[in-house]
């Protein structure tokens, strides 16, 4: 889940114990069915940590360094963000890479900074323009081949979350079609299976994820990312019962 910056501080803190409430109680974090993570803003991200410390929730940053030290004005250190207990860092969202600018290279800097680290990275890869399932899942697996492949040469490699996120369904009305999510998180799934170093990754979905959506995709995906739905507490608990119905309809043997 990704506040992004719509939350003030104390407003993200309420809804913060709010989660942790939840997650104690939710049979499907409970049970490990489910694994949470948060990603606050930058001022956040402590206290946050503190709040959901006695739960099984993680948190993390939306953006990180591609440095460990040095002369950055305003930048925040993968070492900085492990060191202050969070776990995962994102990369490679749409609005960094539209907005500041952020190509393949900067987002692999960022990946490589964030599994130097021990943290986690959130790697965001989805095509920008609506496009037919075949050809979306075809760029968006070069485009993690690409962004793991420039990682490589600066470290080794480790487990990674990919969260799908076609840029044209980021903010809109409605998620991409689950037939085409399905298609997509397929493609790389697969593509990941050739991996061995990255044994252990998960594809998740975002792009206006909410309530409803993981009951349609199945077992293509390992998860959702969410955004603004995750705003609302109930929301996220709704997702958390669709996690649970599913563990129960397909139970491990």
């Amino acid at each position: 889940m990704s506040l992004k910056m719509y939350f003030g501080h104390h407003e993200t803190l309420n809804w913060a114990r709010s989660i942790a409430d939840l997650a104690a109680r939710h049979p499907a974090v409970t049970g490990g069915e489910a694994e949470l993570f948060v990603l606050p803003a930058f001022p956040a991200l402590v206290p946050v940590t503190g709040i959901l410390a006695a739960t099984d929730v993680r948190t993390g940053a939306q953006d990180l360094a591609t440095d460990d030290s040095g002369p950055y004005t305003g930048e925040v250190s993968g070492a900085h963000l492990h060191e202050i207990g969070a776990r995962y860092a994102e990369v490679g969202h749409a609005e960094r890479r539209r907005l500041f600018g952020e190509g393949d290279t900067v987002v692999a800097a960022k990946a490589a900074a964030a599994l130097r680290n021990g943290l986690t990275p959130v790697l965001c890869v989805g095509e920008l323009d609506q496009v037919s399932p075949a050809e979306a899942a075809t760029r968006t697996v070069a485009e993690a081949e690409r962004v793991l492949a420039t990682a490589a040469h600066e470290g080794p490699l480790a487990p990674v979350v990919l969260a799908y996120e076609p840029q044209w369904a980021i903010g809109a009305p409605r998620p991409a079609s689950p037939e085409h999510i399905r298609t997509v998180c397929e493609a790389l799934t697969t593509w990941l299976a050739t991996q061995p170093a990255l044994s252990g990754s998960r594809v998740i979905y975002g792009g206006s994820a909410g309530p409803g959506l993981l009951t349609e995709l199945g077992p293509c995906v390992d998860g959702l990312f969410l955004g603004r739905f995750a705003h609302d507490p109930a929301a996220v608990e709704r997702i958390l019962d669709e996690v649970l119905e599913g563990a129960r309809s397909c139970p491990t043997a």
